[in-house]
């Protein structure tokens, strides 16, 4: 028999398929259905359980994952969703479907779990002791010949309850049908954040969708079918699969909702899940188990027409109650009453699914449209994106799935970030009780990593990440920085934090190299000074960035000590480790280049900040005029990772940490000899030029190799080389270390693994990676002081796969956005546009292209330049 495309005399899919996406966006949804099951009879000869091509319905930008059959493997298969606060993921069944869930502050540990937890930090009575340790481990590592100790286990505490972020059990769907799946596709529009899954069972066409909609605060599934009813359809809930968590109460709050109530541990913090379906024209039923011990019960619907199931859930937690005032019990009220509010005031205000559906879109779209990004690809509508995945191959390359990564990690960030708290190590979704690091957040490069692209891709999501800081850092902050360092201004926090504000110094075995890192504060200061920089939002930094950055630059103010090993008069931070490095040591490069781009962003945002402390001023200027600036060119020529020359040209270490003023930092990308240079080594006056610096740097930068060695082999560590390589307008080098990391990493729902063939996701890469893509793009790295002129570079190291593209909406430093096309690997157009707020920081911006300026403009309040090639 005669296929149907042979009856059609052979014409190709790819014909018709533009036809029927043209016309099922004008019709009924059952007509829509009906043309799906036409998409499948045309795609194959009998329809059978594989769809071949891209089903209708999937975006025509081609911005969107899927797939021919459900999902099994959980950090492999599902289909992530969120909204911030709540998040799922989604195997894609089709009779039988689980939504495992996540709510955003559902943790392990803490003073939930133990009343006597302090954030792993010291007694006030062991103060006097922890200043004479401290002083001792300084004065041992001055006087050491090799500068170096091996231990500091004498101020560091057990981490004691520290936690773990955690899954929050499975909603179960079970629909009453039999019969032969055919037609199976499941997809995620990321132009819309829907995912939808797409099925036949004799005759019959059903069509499920799912979304986390931020104006709801809640998450939504629905189903939909072509025949006249849906068959019965059952909804229940269950921790079986969540590994570790006890038993939960499930009580019908009233007949067509589902109360759920448990806690994370016995004892612990409290969630409740509160599970309501809709079903128009049919009816829903709640069905109580009463010999079931605790207590269960599910929702059954039957005779409906379509159906919905709309989940809210929350914790006791609150995050404002993390200071002395409450004790830091950060225990907020009994989270059902709040819960029966949002869900009265949904239902009270939506009229349909549809209204439900198209706010959550309008939501969504009203962020991710202000910036878009084309590589110059071409969707593949024939290759489910799993297989395309299978064939990527490194240094070869396929634009598509680069563009589809740069477009999945906005949609995880915007998906992720807008709770009450950022962004974690696995964003929001997690699965078990406990999970890798407690999917917490490590601050020596895995959160800044994941905000690295925010500002530059205008995704306005990190409100969150800022009161994180001001809410679980700083209360607790202040008092290490008092016990543990006898510091009595500003805060801190060291690598490893929860959401209790654990800023004390992890012991954990000799664990200083990854545990001593007290340069955490300034790292992430260095986001909210970009924050301002990038948007010129002053109302904020007055009332809440400047605040933040004032306290963890007094903090470091007066920790820095003189050098007396080498006795040269510098300021040096000791005890350092380079992170997550052994040595334990004095003036790592990483913390003096962070601390010195620190004090810069005191200076020139204290005008703003409408700041009187003019002392304060006065000691960051002259603190900065004596510290070591942490760039030291050591015997093989590589840019020193510590002050003393113990770097070793086969150390393929994961971080790149003395390389943080490379990228993401600017004190080695905008080195500059006036306010740099000179500095004595061995006896011996040195004043290196930028060019020297910069080779230095590449020259670490090859020895420190592809990012797969004896200690790791993570995704995050080969993006950040990648944007290494593109600070060095190294187009070659980056895309061969971009497309490994794609090859070797990402899993095929395009997740980020920690290394090959890894079951454990960590979301660092997945954000890290648009990073690292802008970077060859377009790069704009800060300055020292506002009188130097911003240094735009345009395609810096574009690769010759990407020889024609654009991006559009991209945001610089100064409040100004840039438009950006290419053609033939050249620029065509460059449009900028400043902001009409930016009067009080006005700067020379000069533009520039291989190697030459190529336009100047002063930054004032609504020019517009624009540079044709």
């Amino acid at each position: 028999m005669d296929s149907p495309i042979a009856l059609l005399g052979g014409r190709p899919w790819a014909v018709i398929l533009p036809l029927f996406r043209l016309i099922r966006r004008v019709l009924p949804q059952d007509i829509q259905l009906w043309l799906s099951q036409i998409s499948c009879i045309l795609s194959i000869s009998t329809c059978a359980s594989v769809i071949r091509f891209a089903p209708s319905g999937f975006p025509d930008s081609g911005n969107g994952l899927w797939y021919t059959s459900p999902g099994t493997k959980w950090a492999h298969d599902l289909l992530p969703i969120g909204n911030g606060h709540l998040a799922a993921m989604l195997l894609g069944g089709t009779t039988q479907e689980s939504i495992q869930l996540n709510i955003e502050s559902l943790w392990s540990g803490g003073p939930f779990q133990d009343p006597t937890y302090n954030g792993g930090n010291n007694l006030p009575s062991q103060r006097t002791q922890l200043a004479e340790d401290m002083r001792r481990i300084r004065q041992t590592i001055f006087s050491s010949p090799s500068g170096t100790i091996d231990n500091i286990a004498e101020i560091m505490t057990p981490a004691g309850a520290y936690g773990s972020y955690a899954g929050a059990g499975y909603i179960l769907v079970t629909m009453n049908t039999t019969g032969l799946v055919s037609g199976y596709v499941r997809w995620l529009d990321l132009d819309t954040a829907v995912q939808r899954t797409m099925w036949s069972q004799k005759g019959v066409h059903f069509v499920r969708e799912s979304f986390c909609s931020h104006p709801l605060q809640a998450c939504v599934q629905h189903i939909n079918t072509t025949s006249s009813t849906l068959p019965t359809l059952t909804y229940a809930y269950s921790v079986a699969a969540e590994t570790g968590l006890p038993l939960p109460n499930i009580t019908c709050f009233d007949n067509s909702t589902l109360r759920i109530r448990n806690v994370i541990l016995d004892p612990g913090m409290l969630y409740e899940i509160l599970v309501r379906v809709e079903a128009p024209g049919g009816r829903v039923s709640c069905t109580a188990n009463a010999s079931s011990s605790p207590s269960n019960a599910t929702l059954i619907v039957t005779h409906a027409s379509e159906a919905w199931v709309t989940w809210f859930g929350d914790t006791d937690y609150d995050i404002a109650a993390g200071d002395s005032a409450s004790n830091f019990s950060f225990q907020g009220p009994d989270p059902h009453n709040n819960l029966i509010d949002l869900m009265s005031s949904v239902y009270a205000n939506t009229d349909s699914y549809t209204s439900i559906l198209d706010a959550h879109i309008s939501d969504y779209v009203s962020l991710m449209d202000r910036f878009s990004i084309s590589l110059g690809q071409t969707p593949d509508f024939k290759t489910p994106t799993d297989q395309i995945v299978a064939s990527y191959r490194s240094h070869i390359g396929n634009p598509y799935l680069e563009w589809l990564l740069f477009n999945y990690g906005r949609y995880l960030l915007v998906s992720s970030a807008r709770g009450i708290l950022p962004a974690n190590l696995q964003g929001k979704w997690a699965d078990a009780q406990s999970n890798a690091w407690g999917s917490d957040y490590h601050s020596n490069v895995n959160i800044q990593m994941n905000y690295w692209f925010a500002e530059m891709a205008n995704l306005d999501v990190t409100q969150s990440l800022f009161d994180y800081f001001e809410n679980t850092w700083v209360p607790r902050g202040r008092y290490t920085a008092e016990i543990l360092y006898n510091v009595s201004r500003g805060w801190v926090t060291h690598n490893e934090m929860n959401i209790f504000g654990h800023t004390g110094m992890k012991l954990s075995g000799n664990s200083a190299l990854w545990a001593n890192y007290p340069e955490s504060n300034a790292w992430m200061m260095i986001h909210i000074w970009d924050h301002l920089d990038y948007t010129n939002d002053v109302k904020w930094w007055r009332r809440q960035g400047w605040p933040l950055l004032k306290g963890a630059a007094s903090f470091h103010l007066e920790k820095l000590v003189e050098d007396l090993h080498f006795n040269d008069t510098t300021l040096v931070t000791v005890p350092c480790n380079s992170p997550e490095q052994t040595p334990i040591t004095f003036g790592c490069a990483h913390s003096q280049q962070l601390i010195w781009q620190m004090f810069n962003a005191v200076e020139k945002g204290f005008v703003i900040a409408g700041d009187s402390d003019i002392g304060f001023l006065d000691a960051i200027r002259t603190s900065r005029e004596k510290m070591d600036m942490g760039l030291r060119i050591g015997r093989w020529g590589q840019l020193q990772e510590w002050k003393v020359d113990i770097d070793q040209p086969t150390d393929t270490h994961r971080h790149l940490s003395h390389l943080i003023g490379l990228y993401p930092g600017y004190a080695i990308a905008s080195y500059s000899l006036s306010l740099q240079g000179g500095l004595t080594v061995d006896g011996t006056f040195m004043n290196y030029t930028k060019e020297q610096v910069l080779d230095a740097a590449e020259i670490s930068l090859i020895h420190r190799g592809n990012g797969t060695g004896p200690d790791a082999d993570a995704g995050w560590e080969k993006v950040w080389r990648a944007a290494a390589w593109a600070q060095l307008g190294n187009g070659t080098e980056f895309y061969k270390e971009l497309t490994y990391a794609i090859e070797r990493n990402f899993a095929q729902n395009l997740f980020s693994l920690y290394t090959y063939g890894s079951t454990i996701f960590q979301i660092d890469a997945n954000f890290g990676y648009p990073a690292a893509v802008l970077n060859a793009l377009i790069q704009a790295p800060d300055v020292a002081r506002m009188n130097i002129p911003l240094e735009v570079t345009l395609l810096p190291a574009l690769p010759l796969t990407w020889s024609s593209g654009s991006v559009r909406g991209a945001r610089i430093r100064g409040g100004i956005t840039l438009d950006l096309s290419w053609k033939h690997g050249k620029p065509n157009v460059a449009k900028f546009t400043v902001d009409d707020d930016v009067a009080d920081r006005v700067r020379d911006v000069n533009v520039n292209y291989a190697g030459r300026v190529v336009g100047r403009f002063r930054s004032n309040p609504g020019t517009i330049k624009n540079i044709r090639f």
